[in-house]
């Protein structure tokens, strides 16, 4: 029902800001709560963040609290990840995702996501 695709990712030194972008086409991108997931190589795919269908209501990891911030804007059917003063173990695939936004279904886990991005690689730097 919506197609996901990243943008933004690079190679960044310590400390940096990216910011990341996931533009989303097909019909009602308005009614899905989104989320950004990250994945290193060896590791489990996990949660960074995830925002409401209005944008009233943001989630975040505690890894990265303080400094990630996502943000939609439904009129231009897209979600943004900021990300400042990164670390190097902030590098990973980074990849969108949509969900509808049913009751019941934790945002931090990766199974109620029904559309995933391609992904885009971060690179941190020391």
């Amino acid at each position: 029902q919506v197609q996901l695709v990243e943008s933004g990712g690079g190679l960044v030194q310590a400390g940096g800001s990216l910011r990341l972008s996931c533009a989303a086409s097909g019909r009602s991108f308005s009614v899905y709560t989104m989320g950004w997931f990250r994945q290193a190589p060896g590791k489990e795919r996990e949660f960074v963040a995830a925002i409401s269908v209005s944008g009233g209501s943001t989630y975040y990891a505690d890894s990265v609290k303080g400094r990630f911030t996502i943000s939609r804007d439904n009129a231009k059917n897209t979600v943004y990840l900021q990300m400042n003063s990164l670390k190097p173990e902030d590098t990973a695939v980074y990849y969108c995702a949509a969900r509808l936004p049913r009751g019941g279904r934790p945002l931090y886990r990766t199974e109620p996501y029904d559309y995933w991005g391609q992904g885009t690689q971060v690179t941190v730097s020391s």
